[in-house]
């Protein structure tokens, strides 16, 4: 197991003792600005402000709360600067904790709104219709996976942009944010979401992590109503791009900041392989199983029944999508039929279980 460097040393304190780390100035006119998340166990996002001639830049906006809101206001203030400088605002994708104050920010500002287009899509035409069309089509998702009724599809939180409103600019991989005094390019990661950016500005030594790289736990890689077929697989290719990149000091959007790209993606890298051994091996024990049986068969770094709703739904969905991987690589059969029971179709991938099991978002602490 590699380790990586800790650089935001305040941050991983705060980390530690459970409470909200300090606004800081990361380079000269880049800082950090932390927005909690109410109950939600990674407690805070971290925004990024970066100065401009006229105003600031923001990556991601924060949870959709008064309080959210409270602590944007008051951290962009601890900047020298006002909500109302805000003129042009990044999205990392398209999570709450990320683009939710979006709506919000529009009712004192009107800066240029920038998403990746494979997130930006779900914005164009989300009305009422839309919204009951994708609860339904999550609906009969679960029902495949072999979820309890219990579990519901978790939409509680719907994207939207007030009427007349869009996206300025959908990005491209490898395009340039425009900045002035920065050299901000976006690099396309997906897996998290389809259009999950990273945001790389080689000159100031930064690469925005989004929720990509994070510190200490593997980011959510689930298959639902809003990814790709197979989101699992485009995450570890878009983890080997990022394995590529120069030693930057890596500002993620959770815990604090680090240095050692290439080690923490080769520790990312092995884990999920790990996990797909595991996933398997569980299928080969008890054939045709559905997901959700799956889920709960597989080790978590806290027992399965201590997951909330919230958390076991997303294991089973980061679940399905190592199903999926290992069904491409010819090992897993998926059933005809609801609910989908898997087989094995070919050998079974060795299961190397790490000693030092890397926490996910579905069992973080």
């Amino acid at each position: 197991m590699t380790t990586i460097e800790v650089t935001g040393h305040r941050q991983r304190e705060a980390w530690a003792d459970k409470v909200l780390p300090p606004v800081e100035e990361v380079r000269p006119g880049l800082w950090s600005v932390p927005v909690p998340m109410g109950a939600n166990p990674l407690r805070y996002v971290l925004i990024y402000v970066l100065a401009l001639p006229d105003g600031i830049a923001l990556i991601d906006t924060g949870w959709p709360s008064e309080e959210s809101w409270q602590a944007l206001v008051d951290g962009i203030r601890a900047t020298g600067h006002d909500i109302t400088d805000v003129r042009h605002v990044s999205i990392t994708h398209l999570h709450p904790d990320h683009f939710g104050l979006v709506p919000r920010l529009l009712e004192h500002v009107d800066p240029v709104l920038v998403m990746h287009r494979n997130d930006a899509r779900h914005l164009r035409h989300r009305d009422d219709a839309e919204i009951e069309r994708q609860i339904e089509e999550s609906r009969i998702e679960l029902e495949a996976l072999g979820a309890p009724d219990v579990i519901d599809n978790g939409f509680r939180h719907i994207a939207r942009l007030p009427s007349g409103r869009v996206m300025d600019v959908e990005l491209d991989h490898d395009q340039p944010l425009d900045l002035p005094g920065w050299n901000v390019r976006a690099l396309w990661t997906p897996g998290h979401t389809a259009g999950h950016l990273c945001f790389v500005d080689e000159h100031a030594g930064v690469i925005f992590t989004g929720d990509h790289l994070l510190p200490r736990i593997s980011p959510n890689v689930s298959t639902n109503a809003f990814q790709s077929q197979n989101p699992l697989a485009e995450y570890l290719v878009s983890l080997a791009h990022t394995e590529r990149l120069p030693d930057l000091e890596a500002l993620p959007s959770h815990e604090y900041r680090f240095r050692g790209l290439a080690d923490r993606v080769s520790n990312l890298l092995d884990h999920h392989e790990e996990r797909l051994g595991e996933i398997a091996t569980a299928v080969a024990e008890n054939p045709q199983s559905t997901a959700w049986e799956i889920t709960r068969s597989v080790t978590w770094s806290r027992p399965f029944e201590q997951l909330s709703e919230d958390l076991a739904r997303m294991a089973m969905r980061e679940t399905h999508a190592h199903l999926v991987v290992l069904e491409e690589r010819g090992v897993l059969t998926p059933s005809q039929g609801t609910p989908v029971r898997w087989s094995v179709s070919g050998p079974t991938p060795p299961l190397e279980a790490s000693s030092t099991p890397i926490p996910t978002t579905c069992d973080r602490s």
